[in-house]
């Protein structure tokens, strides 16, 4: 066990956490949720520094990254589209947690036939990511029908188109893996 994967760790056992706090019937409880979840989000990019920088990386960190980030945005996404209760917090909230779904499931699957380097992360994907993140943190600070709430909804719109063009990316990516030109025909 090691600094990155002990941050990687952390974000898993702040899920909970953040969750009970948003719920608690406290004027404080939407902003402390969302300090807990930003605070997740930079552990996110840290252990990732850490692990590159202290060369630390191993296959149980390699693992559990993914894992953590997807349960951290499945969760709080889940909780705003409760609290919200609105098809338009809804929309793009399904659209990211399906796209975490294909994307999980084409690497799990490129790696296995040997080409996992043809789906690796884009600069559209890291765009994605910290628009997604803003949004939910804006999200989780702010109660329905307050302006930054707004905000915060209009900036994950953003990150559902972005995560949608980075699906198709990764899904053209793929293509010839999934769908291979018979020879000799």
């Amino acid at each position: 066990m090691n600094l990155p994967n002990i941050l990687t760790l952390s974000r898993i056992l702040m899920i909970p956490v953040f969750v009970i706090i948003y719920y608690l019937p406290a004027q404080w409880s939407y902003l402390v949720s969302a300090g807990i979840f930003a605070l997740a989000a930079a552990t996110d990019w840290l252990d990732g520094y850490l692990a590159r920088k202290l060369n630390q990386s191993t296959p149980f960190g390699a693992f559990l990254d993914p894992v953590a980030d997807k349960l951290m945005v499945a969760v709080a996404l889940t909780v705003l589209i409760e609290a919200h209760a609105s098809f338009v917090l809804t929309i793009p909230a399904t659209v990211i947690i399906g796209r975490e779904i294909v994307i999980s499931a084409l690497r799990e699957w490129m790696a296995e036939i040997g080409s996992r380097a043809s789906v690796a992360v884009s600069y559209i994907g890291k765009i994605k990511t910290t628009a997604q993140m803003v949004a939910i943190v804006m999200l989780l600070a702010f109660p329905p029908g307050v302006v930054w709430a707004h905000t915060g909804t209009v900036l994950l719109y953003l990150a559902a188109v972005l995560t949608f063009w980075s699906m198709i990316l990764y899904l053209k990516a793929a293509w010839p893996d999934l769908f291979p030109e018979k020879s000799g025909s």
